[in-house]
């Protein structure tokens, strides 16, 4: 999956200082087990506070983990990035891609105009 260059320097010295589980997990306990449920919102919540302004803190913005990728499939939907692709990259069929976030697109019927005209001019 493609992230940014200032994102994969991080993971990777996170990486190289912290190490990962047997299993390949970033984020283990002081044992290597898994977090539980309550001190991985707790933990959330405290991310959110650092990393959104207060008026977002307040707002359901990033409220959940599963959140992010929500946020992720629809702005690679939203950049253009074909439906097949955005469907194995999520783990989705196309179909239920589709279903799920077609209604997160938004603001590419000029984009989509333009193609057509650009095919019809052919």
């Amino acid at each position: 999956m493609p992230i940014p260059p200032e994102l994969v320097k991080i993971l990777r010295e996170h990486v190289e200082r912290h190490g990962t589980a047997a299993d390949g997990r970033l984020f283990r306990t002081a044992t290597g087990g898994v977090f539980s449920t309550t001190a991985y919102a707790k933990v959330w919540k405290e991310a959110r506070m650092y990393a959104l302004t207060p008026d977002q803190v307040a707002s359901p913005l990033a409220g959940r983990p599963y959140d992010l990728r929500h946020a992720a499939v629809s702005l690679w939907l939203n950049s253009g990035v074909p439906a097949p692709d955005v469907a194995e990259r999520a783990g989705h069929s196309v179909d239920v891609l589709l279903r799920v976030y077609a209604k997160c697109v938004d603001g590419q019927r000029e984009m989509a105009n333009q193609r057509i005209m650009d095919a019809l001019a052919v």
